[in-house]
């Protein structure tokens, strides 16, 4: 898709994945036949997936969107004036509400730019880049669709003598220790000197709140957990029955991580037809689907540092539930 005029344009590239098929499941089989059994989050974002968890960021237990809007409202006229005109390139940019703040501040130079958002739906993409083209006037708009590990790899050379990687919402929160050190790694990488990293982490912060922001009281995270299975059988021609599942959510303590989980309520088989693979299921047995690890701000900001990723400057707000970290890749 391209649409263009004078000013800006705008283009949604679907990218091919330069290592594996991302749709061959070998991820679902390798996660299914291992104990305790695991799902990736990608499985979540499907249309109603994605739908979901926007509803999620709304709800009134779930603390981290409406947070980090609010330190966003106040920081980013600052981190406009740090960077000065930049091409923007957003991880997991979802409906890109929070990075209007952004899209705003940086558009009032007046010059034409670029913003590159990255997210593994395509719908949601595709509708949010046309509401943006609309909505601004310099701004033209690279789209693509993939994962983080796709689109890093493939990103054109940028259109401004600097570029912004921003990955909001706690996102890093998701990720294994392994899988961040690949992340901040491939970021390190693809920026040059003198480029930045804007990245949102959710803090620490008491129990009560964490499992009560993952079980709000309208199941609207349930619904979004559960859908996973109603993915999967799209995908591979499965027959998970979803009425056969139970969301939960707990935090360990240990690991300072939320752990969402789906537990059978009893013993049952199940069967994904495109991976040939059958699966036996033992009462309350449960697939752990995802992590939200809890970090500290002062940590965060030392363990960017290994990666050459220097704070230039942080914010959190006033009950410290959640950071902002900006970062600048030095020598």
């Amino acid at each position: 898709m391209l649409i263009t005029n004078q000013r800006k344009k705008i283009a949604i590239k679907y990218l091919k994945n330069l290592f594996l098929n991302v749709d061959d499941g070998a991820d679902v089989i390798q996660g299914l036949t291992t104990i305790p059994k695991t799902l990736p989050p990608k499985y979540f974002y499907d249309r109603l997936g994605s739908e979901l968890f926007e509803k999620i960021c709304d709800l009134p237990e779930y603390y981290p969107t409406r947070t980090e809007t609010t330190i966003l409202t106040k920081a980013c006229q600052e981190i406009v004036e740090i960077t000065g005109i930049c091409e923007l390139v957003e991880l997991g940019s979802g409906s890109s509400t929070k990075t209007r703040l952004l899209l705003s501040a940086y558009d009032n130079f007046g010059k034409p730019w670029q913003y590159i958002p990255i997210d593994v739906s395509s719908e949601i993409l595709k509708n949010t880049a046309l509401q943006l083209h609309q909505e601004y006037n310099n701004l033209s708009i690279l789209g693509l669709v993939g994962t983080y590990e796709q689109a890093l790899w493939q990103l054109p050379p940028s259109s401004l003598p600097q570029r912004m990687i921003i990955f909001l919402g706690s996102t890093l929160g998701n990720f294994t220790d392994e899988q961040s050190d690949q992340l901040f790694n491939e970021v390190r990488d693809i920026l040059t000197m003198g480029d930045y990293f804007l990245l949102g982490i959710d803090l620490q912060k008491p129990i009560e709140i964490l499992e009560t922001a993952y079980n709000d009281n309208q199941g609207i995270t349930a619904a979004f957990n559960l859908n996973m299975l109603s993915h999967l059988n799209n995908c591979f021609e499965g027959n998970f029955d979803i009425d056969l599942f139970k969301h939960q959510a707990i935090y360990n303590q240990e690991k300072q991580q939320i752990e969402m989980y789906l537990s059978a309520q009893k013993s049952h088989k199940v069967r994904l037809n495109k991976l040939d693979l059958e699966i036996t299921f033992k009462e309350s047995e449960s697939i752990l689907t995802e992590i939200s690890r809890k970090f500290k701000l002062t940590e965060m900001q030392d363990f960017l540092g290994n990666y050459r990723l220097k704070t230039v400057k942080s914010w959190t707000d006033e009950n410290k539930y959640f950071g902002l970290i900006l970062t600048q890749l030095c020598s």
